[in-house]
């Protein structure tokens, strides 16, 4: 369990390469607060290795946390498992594309060493959520968590499921809100109840962000 700090928390959604609002979020995120990525930083942006780097400074200047997404699981996956399904994966894997295989390689060491939970005091903050059965993190749940989460780990914050804004439902805090769909990328601060957002990538043909239900846009 990673140990509580007495610092303010920020916990920003999916960044998914959109280096540019990154960059600008920062900016409007006090200098001395902690920062927790809820995972999903590679893929689908068109700065997917300065989004990388930058986050990684922050992680090695113990000023930021980057938890594992889905996207960076597959990716350590594929890079483990080699063979014929490996290559088709990422050959459709976007910041293998970006990065190449070498790079991707290198990369890997960190990857794998990246956590699945930040606790904090009276919250916690993970990808997706977790298994209703298990109550261990899974990168990948959604209602199973969303419809059976008691509020045993205080406020739980996460991505994964994009949606227009910072969305409440219960015990749970939803901050991806689509940053590289024509979005925000936004941050959640647990101990105020504050969010912050900037914009996202503009996609010249915009459309309803993907992974959407009415359970997910409720909130207050």
């Amino acid at each position: 369990m990673t140990p509580v700090s007495r610092r303010r928390h920020w916990v920003i959604g999916d960044v998914h390469g959109c280096a540019e609002s990154l960059a600008e979020l920062l900016r409007h995120l006090p200098g001395d607060d902690r920062l927790i990525f809820c995972g999903d930083v590679i893929n689908r942006g068109p700065g997917i290795a300065a989004t990388m780097e930058r986050i990684w400074d922050l992680v090695e200047r113990d000023r930021a946390v980057w938890l594992r997404g889905n996207h960076e699981q597959d990716l350590i996956d594929a890079l483990q498992a080699g063979g014929e399904l490996a290559e088709r994966h990422l050959a459709g894997c976007d910041t293998f594309r970006h990065l190449g295989e070498q790079h991707c390689r290198a990369w890997l060491g960190r990857l794998e060493r990246l956590p699945l939970a930040y606790w904090g005091d009276g919250w916690v903050a993970t990808h997706a959520g977790f298994d209703p059965t298990t109550w261990q993190p899974d990168l990948r749940v959604r209602m199973g968590f969303w419809q059976h989460y008691d509020g045993r780990f205080g406020e739980v914050v996460i991505g994964h499921t994009p949606g227009p804004h910072v969305r409440h439902l219960q015990h749970i805090v939803m901050v991806d809100t689509g940053a590289c769909y024509g979005g925000s990328l936004s941050a959640y601060c647990p101990e105020t109840g504050l969010d912050i957002s900037v914009p996202g990538l503009r996609p010249e043909a915009g459309g309803p962000l993907p992974g959407l239900s009415r359970l997910a846009l409720s909130g207050r």
